[in-house]
């Protein structure tokens, strides 16, 4: 694997194809749009560029990834190394500004029709800045939603960046409206994340996901918390945070399996404090095992039987809509997005974030809501990206909303 240099690349020849450029920064991005990305390529139409860089790189949050995209039958055309480590925010500001710079690079090598971007992590905005820059045409998955933190900013730049938006509601749709988006490049096709889910029929055993992480043997035919607890960018204290988790967990006495947090700014102090929790002596971590990577069709599998997920993970807001898992979702990052019955919120205090799971429990599973589900959202995505005309350069829609 080596980093592209534009004064040293020459451009990918073309094909009379529309070439799409999908860069792919993190596992979690990868699984989720798996469904899409197999479409894109199989397409007749399409010509589909995979770049691959940021954390899904690393082999602490990715292990092996390049050889799992491989065995999926798709080609990486470029790998760029722009990630500086550190779990701060400096270190993650300066992530930004190297993503910018050696994808500016990889951009021009690949000379894409159009570049899609997901989601709302800092790096997609350092994306969609150079894709702006370089006179190409964006396509931005998930504006439009609300969160409580740097992530509803990024993700509300990168819709006033992208030409094209694929929204998961219909709430978000009309956000974007609200920004002076186009309407006729605004398109509620449901979540890519839901449309995975509701597809995956994997099973997970006890034997599979104790080969992964460290920590005490689960048996997933019992009953089993999920914690998913990632950094709060905009605060300053994740570690007294995780703490009130790591009290109610240990209180509630159960088999736990707890996914290790994103490369966000936070992440070092959440994660010293669960190695300093998880190695030391005694009855607390006697119950949990700790992971840092599942493929994303056995998470969907555990996200299925667990008995409630824990934290502050989109999946409990998404994923679990639609699976109808008990979710007890803490703090602030998830603030504001829309949820169906199945959430329930918490401040961070360990004495309400265990009473709350434990009405979680007693409840059991909920109905699936489809609030972020719609049948074919891939399929629909795939068709825009083929068939509709492109544009760079923007202009901002008056509504009868935003006159008024």
């Amino acid at each position: 694997m080596e980093t592209i240099f534009a004064s040293t690349t020459r451009r990918i020849p073309r094909t009379g194809k529309r070439r799409i450029c999908f860069p792919i920064t993190s596992r979690a991005y990868y699984g989720r749009s798996q469904l899409l990305i197999r479409k894109l390529h199989a397409h007749p139409e399409i010509e589909l560029e995979l770049m691959l860089g940021g954390s899904i790189l690393l082999d602490k949050y990715s292990r092996h990834i390049a050889d799992d995209i491989n065995a999926g039958g798709f080609n990486i055309s470029t790998t760029l190394f722009n990630v500086i480590e550190g779990g701060n925010h400096v270190a993650m500001a300066k992530t930004a500004c190297l993503t910018a710079l050696e994808f500016t690079n990889g951009f021009h090598a690949a000379d894409p029709d159009v570049i899609v971007i997901c989601g709302d992590r800092f790096e997609q905005l350092a994306l969609a800045m150079a894709a702006a820059y370089l006179n190409k045409t964006i396509a931005h998955i998930e504006g439009g939603d609300v969160s409580g933190s740097i992530d509803e900013s990024v993700r509300h730049a990168i819709t006033k960046l992208a030409h094209m938006h694929f929204v998961t509601n219909e709430h978000a749709r009309r956000r974007v409206l609200a920004m002076g988006e186009d309407p006729k490049y605004v398109f509620n096709t449901g979540s890519l994340d839901v449309e995975l889910a509701a597809q995956v029929t994997t099973s997970i055993t006890s034997e599979r996901i104790n080969g992964y992480g460290v920590g005490q043997a689960i048996d997933v035919a019992k009953p089993f918390l999920l914690v998913i607890q990632h950094p709060v960018t905009t605060e300053h204290d994740n570690r007294a945070h995780v703490e009130e988790t790591l009290r109610a967990i240990a209180d509630l006495d159960m088999q736990t399996i707890w996914i290790w947090p994103n490369p966000d700014a936070g992440t070092g102090e959440i994660a010293d404090r669960l190695r300093h929790f998880r190695e030391q002596a005694g009855r607390p971590a006697a119950r949990m095992r700790f992971i840092t990577d599942v493929p994303v069709d056995e998470f969907v599998a555990l996200l299925k039987i667990a008995s409630c997920l824990v934290g502050n993970s989109s999946a409990g807001i998404k994923e679990c809509s639609y699976l109808g898992t008990p979710v007890v979702n803490i703090g602030a990052r998830q603030q504001g997005r829309l949820h169906a019955g199945n959430v329930t919120h918490v401040e961070y205090d360990a004495g309400r974030i265990g009473a709350a799971v434990r009405r979680q429990m007693a409840h059991g599973p909920y109905a699936p809501s489809d609030i972020y589900y719609k049948p074919g959202a891939s399929d629909a995505i795939v068709n825009v990206l083929c068939g509709a005309e492109l544009y760079t350069q923007k202009r901002f829609h008056e509504t009868a909303e935003t006159i008024a």
